[in-house]
C-alpha cells in the first residue's frame, strides 16, 4: 500500500460511468498498476503528443512509449475488409483491467485525427501490412 500512495495514480470514475476494474486492481498486491498512473492530467499530456505526430515512424515510436509506460497494446492495422477510406483502418488501445473507458475511446480517436491531416502515414500503414503488393 505505501508504494501505491507514493505514485500518483487516475482519481475513480463516478459509479456506473465506467468498467475499468479499479477496485480489484488496487486489492491485488501483484497486479501492474501501470494503466493507473494515466491520471487525467498525463491523459492530456499523451493526446497532445499523440496530435503532434508529424510521421510513421514517430506513431511507432509512441506506440512503443504507450506499451513500455502504461503496458497496454495501441494497436493500428487495416481492417479485414477492402480498405477504402480511413475508415477501415482499425485503432484499438488494449483494453486492460485499471484503463479507463475514456482513454480506450479518446486515444484511438485522436490517432485517427493524425490519420487524417497526415494521408502519409496512413499509406505508411498500409504499406507495412503489405497491402500496395510490394512482397510480390
Amino acid at each position: 500500500m505505501l508504494q501505491q500512495a507514493s505514485i500518483p495514480i487516475r482519481t475513480e470514475c463516478p459509479p456506473g460511468a465506467c468498467v475499468c476494474e479499479r477496485e480489484v486492481l488496487l486489492a491485488d498486491p501483484d497486479a501492474d498498476l501501470r494503466p493507473l498512473r494515466l491520471t487525467r492530467s498525463e491523459e492530456q499530456r499523451l493526446l497532445e503528443r499523440i496530435d503532434a505526430v508529424g510521421s510513421y515512424a514517430e506513431l511507432r515510436l509512441l506506440q512503443e512509449r504507450i506499451r513500455a509506460n502504461l503496458g497496454v497494446e495501441l494497436r493500428i492495422a487495416p481492417g479485414p475488409n477492402e480498405v477504402r477510406t480511413l475508415r477501415g483502418i482499425l485503432i484499438v488501445l488494449e483494453d486492460r483491467p485499471g484503463l479507463c473507458k475514456k482513454v480506450r475511446q479518446s486515444v484511438p480517436a485522436a490517432v485517427r485525427r493524425v490519420l487524417e491531416r497526415h494521408p502519409e502515414i496512413t499509406y505508411a500503414i498500409l504499406h507495412a501490412h503489405d497491402l500496395f503488393g510490394a512482397g510480390d
